[in-house]
């Protein structure tokens, strides 16, 4: 069973991403909004998994399958590469912060929300 739990967030945190990635691609600019977005976004939320005291398959589900095919860290690294490759320093400075310091911060935030609501 638990398989199938992370096997079913996972298909759907995936095609969630893919979704968000697919809506936002054609915007602003060649900035990546998409995996800045699912990264705090996700940071938040298992934050709040991990704080709170779910049952194990819900963690699995939404913590481990969900969210752990939503966020994307493979893709971050892929894109910071390539605004070094094209020298974007600015660009890949501020996506490199603002992804490790506002993803951390979330996380913390989401963390004490899911322990707040546990008790």
């Amino acid at each position: 069973m638990t398989i199938f739990y992370v096997a079913i967030g996972g298909f759907f945190g995936a095609i969630a991403r893919y979704g968000i990635g697919q809506f936002l691609k054609h915007n602003i600019s060649d900035f990546p909004f998409p995996t800045i977005l699912v990264n705090i976004i996700g940071s938040f939320s298992l934050g709040v998994i991990i704080g709170s005291t779910l049952p194990m398959g819900i963690n699995l589900l939404f913590g481990v399958g969900f969210l752990g095919s939503f966020t994307t860290y493979s893709t971050f690294m892929v894109e910071n590469v390539k605004l070094i490759l094209e020298k974007k320093w600015k660009s890949m400075l501020i996506y490199t912060i603002c992804s490790y310091f506002i993803g951390m911060l979330l996380a913390f935030a989401g963390l004490m929300l899911g322990i707040s609501i546990g008790k």
